[in-house]
């Protein structure tokens, strides 16, 4: 569209209709100069009334909705008239100032409200209910909120997402529209989350060349992020060449020399593995090195010679069992030596054997740590073993640097932890950047168990640690194989084993606590999801929906996650008159409403109350962890949830950190074990399609799992034994003497 075809309209915003916060799509009413109200449309975040607008577009009809104006872009200008500053205030324009406080303001200082909210705060502490403190609070969001507001038209203009904005200016404040102009490519910085597409529009408008050096530097930057979020720790550097020349239509000379220059900057690192050139990002240079030499100091000094057959003969006299050869296996490895792995399916001891290790622990009078990488995983670990157990996040004290762009932890080498054992569930769960900031906090002479599923998916970062540490044969390790009578009568447990081991067991064989229910249309599939969890479990086998775990393996079509989400939200959580909503994009969140967190947050504060009654404080929510809305405040523009009896109150600029999680894919389902799970199985990419998947799924529940979905699916998946290789130099790293 040119612009001398676009018309005009001058006006003042009425009302807004709806917005869409994380891309911008505003539907508002405005008042032109004549006194009609028309219908605008088009990108315009964060639009109150009261605003003034000069709007370029075109008329159009709407099937439904009529005569509106589509805006192409517009100029915008806050009120200057006490009437319209007034609207603008009373539209919770500025946080902390509703409709009375509004008309307090301005009928004390009129058409110069807006420049003493920007210069003069402590003229609004001489008002009844605003201390100086409260004054200066509003300033400070009056002048935020304009600064966030001139950087979302900023790049609103460039047609980038207002959401970038948002990340920007929590970031870097006051200085976010000076370093978006100085470097385009901090866009597609992981702390802002935008693309390199996005990032190179920017720069192009701005006027940057395709061969500039700081475009090559950030397309291979952004190739190696990219590779790092698919679990590779360093990328070829033919490859790496060859793949970021393709991408950004230049020579494979250029890449080389921004290589270099990365190299310089102390961005990458080039090394040689095997006898051929890689390239990692530094830190998961650092990261893969500095476990194998921890790991390889440890597994090198043995610990002593306790004997750890009393302890066995003492538990086996006491608790009326026997433990089978392997389980005496560990128990033997853990008093002599200071490293070990323990890897076993479902039904194979892990947590017997486990549960002997911490005996073994306290009658050598070591005091251990228990641990996992998530919350539920956490929680389960502490369940089991009857003992505290945290995350790695919280054990370590995570944290943002005071850059707010890396995180970072309170315990590392200059403040370890005050322990003589850590023992850490879920191993396959964890990258290596997190191994290493363990590995970082163990104390000189300190123990270290390593239990584990072998067989189930890798970590979503970086990195195939565990199955590293296993294949490398330089640290000791036990795999328990054997599953005892009780697990074996479980049929999730013994098909569980028959997937992994590429068998097909008779899925549809529908008794015990393994159901099959043939739906080969993804649509009845997700109906048959919904009524299981919304009447048939509840109702027929006394499983309540919030014991329920519907998982899937894609996020797509109608039996993924984001579809079936909405369903179960309008089966389990319908709208209500008494529960308060927010939208936020397409979603709609509501008090009740079933959440997860899906990025770690280490700044989220929140609280839980003990048994005892005592009130405990505590920052940090991470990724995965699973919630339920308790409450949505509009006047203050906060959510509280309750993951798992920590209740954080978060604002609704952190809702692009929350999706709907009655149905999660099973990725993240790993770590966490529940009640009962509602497994639907549909047509999804091959890759989602595979034998570890489907093992993962199985292997979620606890008492009961129903399938749902097309019988030709599942037993693709069990034939489907492609395993996605990833770049990781640990294992060799592992097996040299030095390095």
């Amino acid at each position: 569209m040119q612009e001398e075809e676009l018309q005009e309209l001058y006006g003042k915003i009425s009302s807004v209709i709806y917005t869409n916060e994380e891309n911008g799509y505003t539907v508002l009413r405005m008042e032109t100069q004549d006194g009609e109200l028309v219908n605008i449309v088009g990108t315009l975040p964060s639009a109150y009334p009261g605003e003034e607008l000069h709007v370029f577009g075109q008329w159009t009809v709407h099937p439904n909705h009529g005569r509106q104006f589509k805006s192409e872009y517009a100029e915008r200008s806050l009120p200057r008239t006490k009437e319209a500053i007034y609207a603008y205030l009373a539209g919770r324009a500025v946080k902390g100032i509703g409709p009375a406080t509004a008309a307090l303001i301005v009928d004390k200082f009129g058409d110069r409200t807006l420049d003493v909210l920007e210069s003069r705060p402590e003229l609004l502490a001489g008002l009844r209910g605003i201390s100086p403190a409260k004054a200066e609070k509003i300033s400070r969001e009056f002048r935020r909120q304009a600064g966030l507001r001139r950087l979302m038209e900023f790049l609103c203009s460039h047609e980038l997402r207002p959401l970038l904005a948002v990340r920007l200016y929590r970031f870097y404040g006051e200085e976010a529209m000076r370093v978006v102009e100085e470097d385009p490519y901090i866009l597609a910085a992981p702390h802002i989350g935008g693309s390199f597409a996005e990032a190179d529009r920017l720069a192009f408008d701005m006027g940057g060349e395709a061969d500039n050096p700081a475009r090559v530097r950030a397309a291979a930057v952004f190739e190696l992020r990219h590779n790092a979020g698919n679990g590779h720790c360093f990328i070829p550097t033919e490859k790496l060449s060859a793949a970021t020349a393709q991408f950004i239509g230049v020579e494979g000379a250029d890449v080389d020399a921004a290589l270099d220059s990365l190299a310089e900057r102390g961005e990458v690192v080039r090394a040689e593995l095997a006898g051929r050139p890689v390239t990692y990002l530094t830190e998961l240079y650092e990261a893969e090195r500095g476990v194998a030499a921890r790991l390889r100091a440890m597994a090198a000094s043995p610990v002593g010679t306790a004997d750890a057959e009393p302890v066995l003969d003492a538990l086996e006299r006491s608790r009326g069992m026997k433990y089978a050869p392997k389980q005496r296996e560990a128990v033997a490895l853990a008093a002599r030596c200071r490293v070990m792995a323990l890897t076993g399916g479902p039904g194979t001891g892990k947590t017997t054997s486990l549960r002997a290790i911490l005996s073994l622990y306290d009658s050598l009078g070591i005091s251990a740590l228990l641990t996992a990488p998530t919350g539920r995983a956490a929680k389960r670990m502490g369940e089991l073993t009857g003992r505290e157990a945290a995350t790695i996040h919280r054990l370590l004290g995570a944290g943002f640097s005071e850059d707010g762009e890396r995180v970072v932890f309170s315990k590392d080498e200059s403040d370890r932890l005050d322990c003589g054992a850590v023992v850490l569930d879920e191993c396959s769960m964890v990258d290596i950047t997190l191994m290493d900031a363990l590995l970082r906090a163990i104390p000189d002479g300190a123990r270290l168990v390593l239990v584990g599923d072998a067989d189930q998916l890798p970590s979503v970062g970086p990195g195939s640690v565990f199955s590293d540490i296993l294949r490398s044969g330089a640290i000791p390790a036990v795999r328990l194989t054997e599953i005892f009578r009780q697990a074996e009568e479980s049929r999730i447990v013994s098909y569980a084993h028959a997937i992994n081991r590429g068998e097909h067991p008779p899925l549809t064989a529908n008794r015990g606590d393994f159901f099959f229910l043939r739906r080969a249309d993804p649509v009845k599939c997700a109906e048959t999801v919904c009524e299981l969890c919304a009447s048939r479990l509840p109702g027929k086998m006394g499983i309540p929906a919030s014991e329920i775990q519907v998982l899937s393996p894609t996020r797509k079509g109608e039996a993924g996650t984001r579809a079936l989400n909405r369903r179960l939200q309008a089966a389990l959580n319908p709208p209500d008159k008494a529960k308060r909503e927010k939208s936020f994009g397409e979603i709609t969140f509501r008090e009740g409403d079933r959440v997860m967190q899906n990025r770690n947050n280490y700044d989220m504060i929140w609280k839980r109350t003990a048994p005892t009654g005592a009130v405990e404080h505590g920052a940090g929510v991470y990724n995965g962890d699973i919630g339920v809305i308790l409450a949505i405040d509009e006047a203050n523009e906060t959510l509280s949830v309750d993951f798992d009896g920590r209740v954080a109150t978060m604002g609704f600029d952190a809702l692009i950190e929350l999706e709907h999680a009655w149905a999660v894919t099973v990725h993240k389902s790993q770590g966490s074990e529940y009640r009962a799970v509602v497994l639907a199985l549909a047509d999804a990419a091959p890759r989602l399609l595979t034998r570890g998947v489907l093992y993962t799924a199985v292997t979620r529940s606890r008492e009961l799992l129903i399938a749902v979905g097309d019988e030709a699916a599942a037993q693709r998946m069990i034939d489907n034994h492609v395993q996605s290789r990833r770049y990781s130099g640990l294992r060799l790293r592992l097996q040299e003497a030095g390095d």
